[in-house]
């Protein structure tokens, strides 16, 4: 993160998120669209600088904090960081979650989705639909004038009706000059969460990540794939939004 000061965003620098997160639509898009059996995840990487190339925008992740590749691909237990290989081969039945970002006129769009691979079980479905369901939860309540804690015990409460569990250990947080940027928006109401007043022009990232079992996780010996203690499943869905005078509008959908 950086320093804790939010910043209301102009509307030359919300026209350039636009872009970026249009472009990782699109990057989102043309991933589900491409997965298959038998590809690999370093296959997948490949189509997404392939689109990057197409608009010459820098990978917003490539390098970041040290992240060697440009894409995070979380395969079934996995949650979040999963990093692209050769060797990792994609199956009938597997859940993915791709989670990417831009650079685009020194402005971040970020964005996620998860999807299967195939013939999904039922119950990987419906982890895929709630968790979907539970980020519109929280965008819902970006909203001038509501607390952060509004977005966060929306998409906690749509979560665990439902029989699932939030991941604690990651957060949605604000976006634009930065990838990274305050505040930090837990998908559940604890005792540190902020209790920050939404205004216009804030611009965040809203990701819920969301599994099957317990929320506890475990990270990887190559340091970045973090995947459930308890191996159950995950899935993970993020917007970048930017809030208006006429509440929520959703940056990362095609244009």
């Amino acid at each position: 993160m950086t320093d804790n000061v939010i910043t209301l965003k102009s509307p030359a620098q919300i026209a350039n998120l636009r872009s970026a997160n249009r472009i990782v639509a699109e990057v989102l898009a043309t991933l589900r669209e491409a997965a298959a059996p038998g590809m690999s995840t370093m296959d997948l990487e490949n189509v997404a600088m392939d689109v990057c190339r197409k608009y010459k925008v820098r990978p917003a992740f490539l390098g970041l904090y040290g992240f060697p590749r440009s894409l995070c691909i979380s395969i079934n237990e996995e949650i979040v960081h999963g990093i692209p290989s050769t060797k990792r081969i994609l199956k009938e039945g597997d859940l993915v979650s791709v989670d990417y970002g831009v650079v685009y006129e020194g402005m971040y769009g970020d964005a996620a989705i998860s999807f299967g691979i195939g013939r999904m079980d039922p119950e990987t479905e419906r982890l895929m639909k709630v968790t979907e369901e539970s980020l519109y939860r929280g965008i819902e309540q970006a909203r001038e004038g509501n607390r952060l804690p509004a977005i966060s015990r929306a998409v906690q409460q749509h979560v665990e009706d439902a029989g699932f569990s939030v991941i604690r250990d990651f957060v949605g947080h604000g976006v634009g000059v930065a990838p990274h940027e305050p505040p930090q928006i837990p998908n559940y109401v604890g005792r540190a969460t902020p209790n920050t007043r939404l205004r216009v022009g804030m611009t965040m990232a809203l990701e819920p990540m969301v599994s099957t079992g317990h929320w506890a996780i475990v990270v990887l010996d190559d340091g970045w794939t973090a995947v459930t203690k308890d191996g159950s499943l995950a899935a993970h869905f993020e917007h970048s939004i930017v809030i208006t005078n006429d509440g929520p509008e959703i940056l990362s959908v095609l244009g």
